[in-house]
């Protein structure tokens, strides 16, 4: 693909074009993208192609034409290099354009750039997204988006035996402002999305708690951000029971790691009562001494995918969105291990705010590290809502697929956003019940509750049920559940196999419109 993605001026030899088609037939140009067409003299080249078989105008389908003939003497007399390739990217019917369509088509162009080995592309997709009453500012950024996601590199760990692709640097260019503005925002999201990628994608040696603290300290330098680690003895004083209990069987000894997020401007909302993102991050998972079985291992250094998409929404925050209000991020990372001072089942421990939990399970791990986290935003740091992402469940796969993250939230404001900020964004969101009988399902017979039911019935919404205990009443929270969403199955769209930092670009609009 990429090695990196940037905005640029001036001419560049591949125009891209968008236009609209319905049941594998393409619809006439709009008359300002066939009045642009004209002006840069492509018209006889456009019509040809459109003219096609194969040109559909579905929406992410790609129509190439070549450029042969001298530039024409109407052409513009500003261009400085002669364009040589047009791209017409179909965007379907017009009236079902979203911003959604803009992403799939941003991927396939970008693709088509990079298999091209192309270093420049204009896009002329004024026309177009008048026609379909889109706001360019927000076709730019999904357009920004997918190609920056597009840009991710992680070569860190590659050896000698696989010889590394080459990649080019590819600059956009694009004549309308408001659209130039969307694609440097989609660019800058892309960045924070590709960062917790990378994150995610480090092997466990390597990525222990303390290496992913020290990955938020430097992120924090040189964001402007402040951080704090607490490990050790901060952990005993703080009672963060969860984190100690989960950690100890591990040689990498657990922490929290705090960020915040203020507003460079006093104003009483710089002061005002921050949004607290928590991040379920589990930096290895072996089930304890609840042994996960046959392969059940293998990818479980992505356990810590939500404590890296809070760290890639901070980045965000700081770098792109830079919101009005105050953030704070709480990373409960830790690893689950195996060894003679790990937790066991029937082990009963008390947590911050005196609920008692029965370890049943100590594969049901990632719950007791968020425990701690919820119980400390709701003690210290006055929260207006608290939002948290956790790997947390099998069954939530079972019940969504791939397709949406499990949303539980019983506060309807706070619904709203995260509804509003998932639209913006394309990372979907489906709501799941939390009423009084699933908590019911976690009380204990010798402590409060239980960390597991073994009656599978409601599995991901026992998860939530349990982290409800840990948040005080009248505290807008919502949990999510990315087990499902959080790793690409296959190499399409904005994204190869691998992980694809979902929740940071989510968490950015929600910041953006608080």
């Amino acid at each position: 693909m990429f090695t990196n993605v940037s905005i640029g001026k001036g001419a560049s030899p591949c125009v891209v074009f968008g236009f609209f088609g319905e049941k594998g037939q393409p619809a006439p140009l709009d008359a300002q993208t066939k009045a642009r067409v004209a002006g840069l003299g492509l018209s006889e080249a456009v019509s040809a192609a459109l003219a096609r078989p194969d040109c559909t105008g579905d929406a992410g389908s790609i129509t190439e034409a070549f450029i042969t003939a001298a530039p024409a003497k109407g052409r513009a007399k500003a261009r400085t290099q002669p364009i040589e390739r047009v791209l017409l990217v179909g965007l379907g019917k017009a009236a079902d354009v979203t911003a959604n369509t803009l992403r799939s088509a941003g991927a396939a162009v970008g693709r088509k750039l990079a298999a091209a080995k192309l270093t420049s592309a204009a896009f002329e997709l004024e026309g177009a997204l008048n026609a379909a009453k889109l706001d360019p500012a927000a076709a730019g950024n999904a357009v920004g988006e997918s190609i920056g996601l597009l840009a991710w590199v992680c070569d860190e760990f590659r050896g000698k035996a696989t010889p590394a692709p080459k990649r080019t640097r590819l600059q956009l260019v694009a004549g309308d402002a408001t659209f130039a503005q969307g694609l440097s925002r989609g660019l800058g999201l892309a960045t924070s999305a590709n960062f917790a990628r990378t994150l995610s994608q480090t092997p466990p040696n390597v990525a222990t708690p303390m290496w992913m603290a020290q990955q938020a300290q430097r992120m924090a330098r040189q964001t402007g951000l402040s951080c704090r680690v607490m490990s050790g003895k901060d952990l005993e004083r703080e009672k963060f029971t969860g984190l100690i209990n989960v950690g100890k069987a591990s040689e990498n000894e657990p922490c929290m790691i705090r960020l915040e997020y203020t507003p460079p401007r006093a104003s009483a909302r710089a002061t005002s009562r921050p949004t607290v993102l928590v991040g379920k991050t589990i930096c290895y998972d072996t089930g304890g001494l609840s042994l996960k079985v046959n392969n059940g291992m293998v990818g479980m250094k992505r356990d810590k995918d939500g404590g890296c998409a809070v760290l890639g929404a901070m980045h965000a925050i700081a770098t792109v969105i830079k919101p009005r209000v105050r953030v704070v991020a709480l990373l409960a990372a830790a690893e689950n291990s195996i060894s003679d001072e790990a937790y066991r089942p029937d082990d009963v421990l008390t947590f911050r705010n005196g609920v008692t939990v029965e370890v049943t399970n100590t594969d049901a791990e990632g719950r007791l590290v968020l425990a701690d986290a919820l119980c400390w935003a709701c003690d210290k740091e006055n929260p207006s809502a608290i939002i948290d992402l956790a790997t947390l469940t099998g069954g939530v796969i079972t019940a969504l697929g791939s397709t949406y993250a499990g949303l539980f939230c019983e506060d309807d404001k706070l619904r709203a956003r995260i509804d509003a900020a998932s639209a913006a964004s394309g990372e979907r969101v489906w709501r799941l019940p939390m009423h009084q009988e699933y908590r019911d399902m976690m009380k204990s017979p010798v402590a409060d509750i239980v960390n597991s039911n073994p009656n599978r019935k409601a599995h991901p919404i026992q998860g939530a049920a349990f982290l409800s205990y840990f948040v005080a009443d009248r505290t807008p929270w919502c949990h999510l559940d990315i087990a499902g969403v959080h790793v690409a199955e296959r190499n399409a769209g904005p994204y190869i196999d691998g992980p694809n930092g979902w929740g940071v670009r989510l968490l950015a609009e929600l910041l953006d419109r608080a």
